[in-house]
């Protein structure tokens, strides 16, 4: 194992999915937050559907939110239980998963398909209500400002361990940690597992780099970045 100054906050079940690649189509059937929070206010009875793992759901979901993993290996069993000539509910985290659900559920008949622009992660930045939250628990913003309390630079990475970007940037940010050591600590904050201080500092999309230089935020950067580009900030 590589001796590096890599601090790893938070948890949870390894699975591949991408991020906000392979959303669905935009327009009417993707809704922002409050426009979604407003369709299901307006049609209480349709099935609100959260194809995140059941590690994830149990964190915190919208409220009356069935759990149908899109990873799992009975996602069409339990997606066929539902009647396609009714309007449905669909998001994850940040949008990627649900896209390509909403996308297979639309190839396979279902004929009005709403999606959560975003993922949960917009609706917890847009303050809407939420079921079994678990924004109590993690980092706090104080413990996070202790983290920043060093000579070095500090490079924080938010992610997500079902996030493809986020796994592809994993290596070189562990390769960074190691080979930049005496001059740079690098962070990793798994966004399920310290959903208060996403919110807190903003973060409603992943993967996000933040860099750090005495305590100020130098550098923020959302989405896939390559190790090049990372470097040349850290220089």
């Amino acid at each position: 194992m590589k001796n590096s100054v890599l601090v790893l906050v938070g948890f949870a079940v390894v699975l591949f999915s991408g991020c906000t690649n392979g959303q669905a189509q935009t327009g009417s059937n993707n809704l922002q937050a409050t426009d979604f929070a407003q369709k299901i206010k307006e049609l209480p009875g349709a099935p609100v559907v959260d194809v995140r793992t059941p590690e994830e759901f149990a964190k915190g979901h919208l409220p009356n939110a069935k759990n149908i993993d899109w990873n799992g290996n009975d996602f069409n069993a339990q997606i066929s239980q539902l009647d396609k000539s009714k309007l449905i509910f669909v998001y994850c985290l940040s949008g990627g998963r649900s896209g390509q659900a909403a996308k297979q559920m639309r190839e396979n008949g279902f004929t009005q398909v709403y999606e959560l622009s975003g993922g949960i992660m917009k609706w917890r930045a847009a303050n809407l209500p939420e079921t079994n939250s678990n924004a109590s628990v993690g980092m706090s913003k104080q413990q996070f400002d202790d983290l920043l309390n060093t000579d070095k630079s500090v490079l924080v990475d938010f992610y997500a361990d079902w996030c493809g970007p986020c796994k592809k940037m994993k290596p070189y940010l562990e390769e960074i940690a190691s080979d930049m050591k005496d001059k740079v600590m690098v962070v990793r904050i798994n966004a399920d597992d310290n959903q208060g201080l996403c919110k807190e500092l903003k973060i409603d999309a992943l993967p996000v780099l933040q860099l750090y230089k005495n305590k100020t935020l130098s550098w923020n950067y959302s989405g896939f970045i390559g190790k090049d580009s990372v470097v040349i900030q850290l220089k």
